[in-house]
């Protein structure tokens, strides 16, 4: 498995059915064989899209099932009724069960918790999460957006129970958003746990932001929150679009390279919705960012303060 994840929230939504196909067509050829998508991408349109856009992917020739490490999620809500939601066991097996159906899989190599339910006892979900496992339906159990000491307490418990229990942490982190190095990325590393990151753009805001704005060519960077960010951040993010200009290099493949370097990070999982914007994502797999460069950055976006 590469260090390169391909999301796949776009699916459906800001890339159409052919671009996907193409884009996990490339994805295999070039190597990026894990695939992370949700229970519930696609919700713009319908929840559970994007799962059946890789579905019909696989069905479409022989062996592809077989090339990819396959990683979606559970956790939230489904529909307005009471038990579609959460990690209780009920919805943790039946949502196994639908995911499979419309991935049209008979497994799923990482099945991730999409984040913490606190009213949840982490004895029912490892009891569901052994369940699935048992059956072969589940290879790995994975976690999203949890603190450290929900990893810590989940695997406290997995492991009086004799249970694997969690294999890797999807979280947001990026030059922005550094707080996972003060708790959660150390934990991780205690317990043995892989650490994915997702927006390593921080939603576009670090892939040309202001440049595109003034373009007229955003679309993620002129909503949500990118765009909430910038408020906040404009002069740092025009420094630091400066800077990657002076060195003549891509501000969106430098945050992701930057990313990629820092200790206890395993891959990053990019949402591309243009096969432009996949190809940036390969490049910055071979990039080389000098020390100077590095210097500017931990300048621009500090780390958090530790103790």
């Amino acid at each position: 498995m590469g260090r390169l994840c391909l999301g796949t929230l776009n699916f459906g939504v800001r890339t159409s059915k052919a671009d996907s196909f193409r884009m996990m067509d490339e994805a295999v050829h070039r190597g990026v064989n894990l695939f992370d998508t949700a229970n519930h991408y696609g919700w713009q349109i319908h929840k559970g899209l994007s799962e059946e856009i890789i579905g019909e992917w696989f069905a479409t020739g022989a062996g592809r099932r077989d090339d990819v490490v396959l990683a979606t999620k559970v956790y939230n809500p489904m529909t307005d009724w009471p038990n579609d939601s959460g990690l209780s066991a009920r919805h943790i097996i039946a949502s196994c069960e639908q995911s499979l159906r419309r991935l049209r899989t008979d497994w799923i190599d990482l099945f991730q918790m999409h984040h913490v339910d606190r009213a949840a006892p982490w004895d029912e979900v490892w009891q569901a999460m052994e369940v699935l496992v048992a059956q072969g339906k589940v290879r790995y159990v994975g976690s999203s957006n949890f603190a450290g000491w929900h990893l810590a307490e989940a695997q406290e418990t997995a492991d009086a129970r004799h249970f694997l229990g969690i294999a890797s942490e999807q979280c947001i982190y990026n030059l922005i958003t550094r707080h996972a190095e003060s708790d959660l990325i150390p934990a991780a590393r205690a317990y043995g746990i892989g650490v994915l990151t997702w927006s390593p753009l921080h939603g576009g805001l670090l892939g040309g932001a202001l440049r595109k704005l003034d373009e007229g060519t955003a679309v993620k960077t002129a909503q949500g929150r990118a765009m909430a960010a910038l408020e906040t951040h404009r002069d740092t993010i025009a420094e630091y679009e400066k800077v990657c200009g002076n060195a003549g290099l891509d501000p969106a493949e430098v945050a992701m390279r930057w990313t990629l370097s820092q200790p206890g990070i395993d891959g990053i999982v990019t949402g591309p919705r243009t096969m432009t914007h996949f190809e940036g994502s390969l490049r910055a797999l071979e990039l080389e960012l000098d020390d100077d460069l590095l210097a500017e950055l931990e300048r621009l976006f500090p780390a958090p303060p530790t103790g």
